[in-house]
């Protein structure tokens, strides 16, 4: 095997790796600005699940969490930032890449 030769597997970004933030990245990248309850719906999880992994993608730099106010009520909007669509972009390249197989 050729020692310059690297496996797509090495682009896999293991913060968005698991499918729960996956999916919220996966969402955020067609949809820039969501709020939390919507997010929580569409992805099928509880509020404290999404707070999870909130703070993981957070840190990470990958979304924006915004916090305010409709009305007298507190929402919470999340949305995709650079450095997270360029992580999303390589992410599925890679999965893609491993999916097609060696050319």
């Amino acid at each position: 095997m050729n020692g310059s030769v690297t496996h797509p597997r090495l682009e896999i970004d293991a913060v968005i790796h698991p499918p729960i933030r996956f999916s919220v990245i996966a969402i955020l990248s067609r949809q820039k600005n969501v709020e939390f309850g919507k997010m929580r719906d569409a992805v099928g999880i509880s509020s404290a699940v999404l707070s999870k992994h909130m703070t993981s993608l957070e840190a990470a730099g990958y979304i924006h969490v915004q916090k305010g106010y409709v009305g007298r009520r507190p929402r919470t909007w999340l949305s995709i930032t650079a450095s997270g669509s360029d992580a999303f972009e390589r992410h599925t390249a890679a999965l893609l890449a491993i999916s097609r197989g060696p050319t």
